[in-house]
């Protein structure tokens, strides 16, 4: 694919493949690009390094087969790409819960971000990649919150890529979390049809309000296990907005254990000193029908140790 016409000055010169053809330019970028920040890929655009044809472009052009890209030689600085810790390398790639021809999905650690950005030096689409590197090209399909575990989903490929965020798009998806909130459950399923809007506080930190001219957000929770003081619940989102069920959770009046933005410090600190060392929030399934692959896609990752040991001591406190 790659056809560099003038390897002694480092530029490149990508011709367009049909598995990569409707692709907006910022993005194909950043996937030639890696490790590039995402700020300095616009300013090649911005300064006309970067052309399409022996043309200038706006990021948004949507790529075609045949197409040919000039990209320019980047130097990356060591405060552009940081070395990947090995632990956690090893980690991620251990964490493998499914794959086949199309997609591979992984059971996402709590603390680790899906990708870099905002400070963060590198994703675990960084350390997948580094941990898998026979399997060359791999595209996150959705997000996680960096402080959720659970079900990441990586698309091997444009085709299955567009398929599954065509299902994301649908609300085609089933995706269902594990949480333990504040108090004790009362009643059975509540669904919280509640619009999100996001600020930004003083000091630069984003928070998510709810607002009634916000995007729509909807999530249903089932109470799975009650405690004394806390209830282990099953949410299932329609929508996929940023700290969606963190948010409904605390305007119900049942906070998740252990959030320091949106949750309850005196809980918290309970939950602390029975051991929860981070949010309890896992992405426990997720499901789609994938048109191109072998039919429906079920994927489940188990709550880890940690979580599980909390729930063990709720119910040894409530003398089960």
């Amino acid at each position: 694919m790659a056809n560099p016409s003038n390897p002694g000055n480092g530029v490149r010169w990508v011709e367009v493949d049909a598995d990569r053809a409707g692709q907006r330019l910022d993005n194909f970028l950043r996937h030639e690009l890696k490790g590039v920040p995402r700020s300095r890929i616009y300013r090649l655009l911005r300064k006309g390094e970067v052309r399409v044809n022996k043309g200038r472009c706006k990021p948004h052009r949507k790529l075609a087969v045949g197409d040919t890209v000039r990209i320019p030689p980047v130097r990356q600085s060591e405060r552009d790409v940081a070395a990947l810790p090995p632990g956690l390398v090893r980690a991620v790639g251990e964490a493998v819960i499914h794959e086949d021809e199309r997609f591979l999905a992984i059971d996402k650690p709590a603390g680790v971000a899906v990708h870099r950005g905002s400070g963060l030096a590198y994703g675990a689409d960084d350390l997948l990649r580094a941990a898998r590197p026979e399997l060359g090209r791999l595209e996150l399909v959705h997000r996680l919150d960096r402080e959720t575990s659970g079900c990441l989903l990586f698309a091997k490929g444009r085709e299955p890529l567009l398929a599954a965020q065509a299902a994301l798009r649908e609300r085609a998806v089933r995706k269902v979390y594990l949480a333990l909130v504040k108090g004790r459950w009362e009643g059975g399923e509540r669904r919280v049809d509640v619009p999100l809007a996001k600020n930004v506080l003083q000091g630069g930190e984003r928070m998510v309000t709810v607002d009634p001219g916000g995007k729509t957000a909807v999530s249903r929770f089932r109470p799975v296990e009650r405690f004394a003081d806390a209830t282990l619940v099953e949410v299932v989102i329609e929508t996929g907005r940023t700290h969606q069920i963190r948010v409904h959770a605390a305007h119900v009046g049942h906070p998740l254990a252990g959030d320091a933005k949106y949750g309850d410090r005196g809980f918290n600190r309970h939950l602390r000193a029975l051991g929860l060392k981070r949010l309890f929030l896992h992405a426990r399934a997720l499901e789609f029908d994938d048109p191109g692959g072998v039919g429906r896609l079920a994927l489940e990752a188990p709550l880890e140790a940690g979580l599980e040991s909390v729930l063990n001591i709720l119910r040894e406190t409530d003398g089960r």
